[in-house]
């Protein structure tokens, strides 16, 4: 029997009003972490030996994501999917996984985050089997700080996995850089400039407490005021006209000072720290084994795995996910009591684990 929470006449579990919560939002966006794994090991996200990976039959399998996308599409309301890892491209049948959701799902706009490791390869493979659009996380263009950055001197190949990516046709081509005080800060000018000149939209995330090592603090952290603040030493910020519509970024029109009229491209900002859009957060997660996560901070986790490898039918996954989903928290806690607030316990996953 459903449980009657917050929200008048609605019940947890009523899989009717698709992944809404007590707070009367409604997820239609689906991040679906594909591995654990990843080949570099950024300072922000993993340690430098790498993390406990997962055993091969902890991950859901290919047809264990393809019908979970089915049920969260046709049952949940689900409107967007985004593929993440780890590093999706590690898994072998990545391109059987975007195939099958594809021939269940025409219409359904498919993106996925990556680091552009092994992209220009399959770039083109990724296009014909369904894939829509991709994001590369890539926080600097120089070779010796993203191998600072990033513990491996592979710049030059993600760059040729941009440019296949460009070429192939998935884009709008979004680059994600995350800036550290004191290692990249400074390029924020060159990156706009850099994606701007190639049609690409770049976004700044604001670093989270979601590394492994647990060394984030609030003064290492490049805020999202200061980051306009770097940009603007070159460029000029309006803001973008569009609607955000629950998206994670605030868009603004990147225009240089000596041609105010002409818009050279947007530039996107993430604050999840210090400007967060959690009272319009649209987003429903599902780690690599199978786990939901109603928000990226969450410490609390809802397995659908086990029913996935049970006899429980497509209603019966469905009421689960939507029972994760009810118990929603208002917000991650640090937004209503400042940075660092006791009352936010920084969550046990990293960022590589939970998935972006």
């Amino acid at each position: 029997m459903g449980i009657q929470l917050g929200m008048p006449g609605i019940t947890r579990g009523d899989t009717a009003q698709g992944l809404l919560d007590t707070h009367g939002r409604r997820a239609t966006d689906m991040r679906l972490s594909l591995t654990d794994k990843c080949n570099l090991r950024c300072t922000y996200c993993m340690p430098a030996e790498g993390l406990n990976w997962l055993q091969k039959d902890q991950v859901l399998s290919r047809e264990e994501i393809v019908r979970l996308v089915r049920i969260g599409v046709d049952q949940l309301g689900i409107r967007e999917l985004r593929l993440t890892g780890g590093e999706p491209l590690v898994r072998a049948d990545l391109i059987e996984i975007i195939r099958d959701i594809r021939a269940n799902h025409p219409e359904l706009p498919i993106s996925m985050t990556t680091n552009a490791l092994g992209l220009d390869r399959r770039a083109a493979a990724l296009k014909d089997a369904g894939l829509t659009r991709i994001n590369v996380s890539m926080d600097s263009l120089h070779p010796g700080t993203f191998a600072q950055l990033t513990r491996r001197p592979f710049l030059d190949r993600v760059l040729k996995g941009i440019e296949a990516a460009s070429e192939a046709g998935l884009g709008l081509v979004k680059i994600n850089a995350v800036l550290m005080r004191g290692i990249n800060d400074h390029e924020a000018p060159d990156l706009v400039a850099w994606a701007v000149a190639r049609g690409f939209e770049l976004r700044f995330i604001e670093q989270m407490p979601l590394d492994a090592d647990h060394g984030w603090t609030k003064e290492g952290m490049i805020t999202a005021a200061e980051m306009r603040g770097l940009v603007e030493t070159r460029f000029v910020l309006t803001p973008d006209p569009r609607n955000r519509d629950g998206a994670p970024a605030e868009r603004w029109e990147v225009r240089d000072p000596g041609a105010p009229d002409v818009v050279l491209g947007t530039v996107g900002i993430i604050a999840s720290v210090t400007e967060p859009f959690c009272a319009d957060c649209r987003r429903t997660r599902v780690t690599a084994e199978g786990k939901v996560m109603s928000c990226l901070f969450s410490r609390e986790e809802t397995d659908l795995r086990d029913l996935l490898r049970s006899e429980a039918g497509d209603d019966d996954v469905a009421r689960r996910w939507s029972e994760a989903m009810w118990l929603k928290p208002k917000a991650h806690g640090m937004d209503h009591t400042g940075l660092g607030a006791a009352d936010f316990v920084q969550p046990d996953r990293s960022m590589s684990a939970i998935g972006g």
